[in-house]
């Protein structure tokens, strides 16, 4: 499989992904000028290289970079592949009409085979938070297949609900603007495998997914996805599609998010904080009793 080579650094003068501005405070009765900066979000189209010419997926809005592992996250959760060697190649766009950055907001994804289904059927599961509820969603999900999920990871209570600190530790961007979300995968013992941020919750878990897959680690029978903010029935679904055995959050899941970790066989852990914590399907996983301290690093 062919990756294509990363976009160049952009010149923006901030930290990586974020821009600098100039914003205005009430102070002493007049607003003061000081410099901030803000997450950088632009649109990147996703196009499927075909024998008859390529063709638009779908255009999400973005935090760039980690383009082509988003990509490849997508298109699993999407179930258009199976595995990394379902792809051929994913590069950005080198289109002549595009110019400047333009070239790195669009890029193009080549399968070997014809998708594992069809365009429609990832459409109808593509639109299911607008257009499809309940037990139709998880019917769309079960029609796409998704890895057996294993028995693990066992995960410590104490290494649990240090997790938001960990996947703080890691997120750059979030330290610089504070609008961005993160996503992380860790092991047992909440030591980090890989951390993404994106203005899209999605996104995030997309690029971490997608990190896996690309590094054949998938299925991810062994790891646990952290992520912050609410957990969505699609963060679920995009686990679920990955093989991921537990999911921690910081903040609670949604009613029909639950439902799909119960009946898929993932452990949902929401409220994650400093101590404490809310297990809302497969309690099997989460172990009671001193644990270790957390540490390490992501890739």
């Amino acid at each position: 499989m062919a990756l294509g080579a990363p976009p160049p650094r952009r010149q923006d003068g901030g930290p990586p992904r974020a821009r600098r501005v100039l914003v205005h405070e009430p102070r002493d009765n007049r607003l003061t000028g000081r410099p901030d900066r803000l997450a950088i979000e632009e649109p990147l189209e996703i196009r499927l290289d075909a024998p008859d010419g390529p063709s638009t997926l779908t255009v999400t809005m973005r935090t760039p970079g980690n383009d082509i592992e988003l990509v490849a996250g997508w298109l699993l959760a999407e179930g258009l592949v199976e595995r990394a060697d379902d792809i051929d190649k994913i590069s950005y766009c080198v289109d002549a009409a595009l110019g400047g950055d333009q070239q790195f907001n669009v890029v193009t994804a080549g399968l070997r085979l014809p998708p594992q289904h069809g365009l429609q059927e990832r459409l109808t599961l593509t639109s299911s938070s607008c257009v499809v509820r309940g037990t139709a969603s998880i019917e769309a999900l079960q029609s796409l297949g998704y890895p057996a999920i294993g028995e693990g990871p066992a995960m410590a209570v104490g290494v649990l609900t240090r997790l938001p600190d960990v996947l703080r530790a890691g997120q750059r961007t979030f330290e610089a603007t504070g609008s961005v979300h993160g996503a992380a995968l860790v092991d047992a013992d909440g030591i980090p495998l890989v951390i993404r941020e994106d203005v899209g919750r999605h996104n995030a878990v997309d690029k971490v997914v997608g990190w896996a897959l690309l590094e054949r680690h998938h299925p991810l029978v062994d790891a646990a996805l952290v992520v912050s903010g609410r957990v969505s029935f699609e963060i679920v679904q995009k686990a679920a599609r990955a093989g991921v055995g537990l999911i921690a959050a910081v903040s609670g899941p949604t009613s029909l998010a639950a439902s799909l970790a119960e009946e898929v066989g993932i452990t949902l852990v929401g409220f994650v904080r400093e101590g404490t914590c809310v297990v809302y399907s497969h309690p099997q996983r989460v172990i009671t009793g001193p644990t270790p301290q957390v540490a390490g690093t992501a890739g």
